[in-house]
Parts: structure tokens; C-alpha cells; sequence
């Protein structure tokens, strides 16, 4: 059984908008449920990411076949974000057992250790620029404390992103030994902490 069906922070939310007597929903797909990936929702996540990045800064951080490693090895490390069961944002993340990422923090999963690498982070173009990004993450960090042998978790990003991260906890580490191409990038960390309040008081 996943890890996942059993913590609150990845329960479906309805925010649905309140319904006039006389008016009834066409569908019963929630307005808006977070829940964990799975390899069936590999495409959306890769077509989400390959707009937003390569438009961007021509790589991805996963490609389709990577994004399908990480689902199937780890499906309990992402989160989707859906709106009437469309994907319109994720997060997927592996574990790492080292003190820094280096070029196999890629395409690795280590399970046995205590840090998450968050690989990535996107928002489908027509929902950016409203906020959804920071919720996400928020959420994900809090679910990352329901789990007792999370201690950190890491992530490399290029410099304009930097301040974004920074909004959300994350701290820079300094340069990050790995390159993409042309690419370079910032180590940045955010500490995992609270772990037996959190379990105390929200039923992980």
C-alpha cells in the first residue's frame, strides 16, 4: 500500500464553489484534489514540463522515460495538483544518501536514504503566475515532515530561481558540482524538522 493514502497532506481538498439549489455539477470529478503521481500520468507530467523548461532554457531535468523511473520507483515522492481531474502542476521527488547531489542524484533512487531530491517543480502554462507553484511546494514540504526518515530536502536550480526558493524555506548552498550542458546551478536545501509534533498533531 502507498505511503501516500494514508497522510492527511495528500488526501483530496475540494474547493469547490458553493451550488445554487437549483443548479447541480455536471460531473462529480473534484474542482481541485492534490494527490501522488502515477506512471499513467507520466505524459501530462512530461508535456507540462517540456513546455516550461525547454521553452526556457532548452533541458529538461526528466525526460518521459525518467519521469516514468521515478512513478514507478517512487510514486509516493510526487504530487499532482488537479483541477477537474487535469493535471495543471507537479512535483517529483527521489531519495539521496549523500551530503551533496552529484550527476547520479539524477537518475537514482536511493531508499534507504533521508534526503528527498526534488527533481522538479512545473506549472502548466495557462495556470502560472497565480500562486500555484509556492501552494504546491508548501504543501509537499509539509507532507515531507509526516515522513520519519525525511530529514532534508535538496534540489539545484539555475540562478533565477533562486529567490523563488527562497520564498519557500529553501537556503542556497553554493554552486552546485553539476552542469547541464551550458547550464550551471545553485545547491539549495531546506530542513526537514518537527517530525514527532507533526505526527502528534495532524494524524501522520
Amino acid at each position: 500500500m502507498s505511503v501516500v493514502s494514508t497522510l492527511p497532506f495528500l488526501k483530496p481538498v475540494y474547493m469547490s464553489p458553493p451550488i445554487s439549489p437549483g443548479r447541480q455539477r455536471r460531473h462529480t470529478l473534484p474542482a481541485s484534489e492534490f494527490r501522488s503521481l502515477s506512471p499513467e500520468d507520466a505524459i501530462s507530467v512530461f508535456e507540462i514540463e517540456r513546455e516550461a523548461f525547454i521553452s526556457v532554457s532548452g533541458e529538461c531535468p526528466l525526460y518521459l522515460d525518467e519521469v516514468r523511473h521515478f512513478l514507478n520507483l517512487c510514486p509516493e515522492l510526487s504530487l499532482g495538483w488537479f483541477e477537474e481531474g487535469r493535471l495543471v502542476a507537479f512535483i517529483i521527488g527521489s531519495l539521496w544518501d549523500q551530503e551533496k547531489l552529484n550527476m547520479d542524484a539524477l537518475t537514482l533512487h536511493k531508499p534507504h536514504g533521508t534526503t528527498v531530491h526534488i527533481h522538479v517543480l512545473a506549472v502548466h502554462r495557462t495556470f502560472r503566475q497565480q500562486g500555484k507553484g509556492s501552494i504546491l511546494m508548501w504543501r509537499y514540504l509539509q507532507y515531507l515532515r509526516c515522513l520519519p526518515f525525511v530529514r532534508r530536502a535538496m534540489l539545484m536550480c539555475e540562478d533565477f530561481l533562486v529567490p523563488f526558493y527562497e520564498k519557500c524555506g529553501f537556503k542556497v548552498q553554493g554552486p552546485c558540482e553539476i552542469t547541464v550542458g551550458t547550464l550551471a546551478f545553485f545547491g539549495m536545501q531546506f530542513p526537514v524538522r518537527g517530525h514527532a509534533f507533526m505526527r502528534r498533531n495532524s494524524g501522520c
